[in-house]
């Protein structure tokens, strides 16, 4: 049944923020989320994960800030890094298998082939990653960015490597501005 619905990938990821609203807005979230502190280098590996996604965006970024004034912000960098790029990796896999394949689909029925030759031109699939690098190191939510390098056909590794350098690096300017404002 599910093999034939149109467009299924962007409407699980549309389903999927949906979700993700309900579930930070519960009472039992935001009590989790307050005790976050109390579990240590692991609450920064989950601070980490949420700093990525659109709706746990502000909910990491507390969470981080809130461990590196106690917490040594080096490691609090490196271990919150660490689960940027395990919930940016979970995108990455879905935007290369699946939602690679429903954009284009979707750009050739708008714009017929022009936009998809677009798409897949050598300028853009060089400029695409250096976008998502950009979205990815910056503290706003990394969907797009993620999206972006992997409909560009990036390698797995690399974009491993580059997300990993990013987020650590972002997470640590966070952790340090969050130090000398608090």
């Amino acid at each position: 049944m599910f093999d034939k619905w149109r467009h299924k990938y962007l409407w699980l990821f549309l389903l999927g923020i949906i979700f993700a609203i309900f579930v930070v807005n519960s009472e039992t979230t935001k009590g989790l989320l307050s005790q976050l502190a109390q579990y240590g280098y692991a609450g920064a590996f989950f601070g980490g994960v949420l700093y990525i996604f659109t709706f746990t965006t502000a909910t990491g970024l507390v969470v981080i800030t809130e461990l590196g004034q106690t917490m040594n912000p080096f490691l609090v960098g490196i271990i919150g890094g660490a689960g940027a790029v395990f919930g940016d990796l979970l995108i990455f896999i879905f935007a290369r298998k699946s939602l690679e394949k429903e954009i284009k689909t979707s750009l050739k029925k708008v714009g017929g082939n022009f936009l998809l030759r677009i798409l897949e031109s050598k300028p853009l699939k060089w400029f695409l990653p250096l976008i998502g690098a950009v979205i990815i190191a910056s503290p706003f939510p990394d969907e797009i960015g993620v999206s972006l390098m992997g409909i560009s056909r990036i390698s797995m590794i690399r974009f491993f490597l580059l997300a990993y350098v990013l987020n650590t690096v972002g997470i640590f300017i966070i952790v340090l501005v969050g130090k000398v404002v608090f």
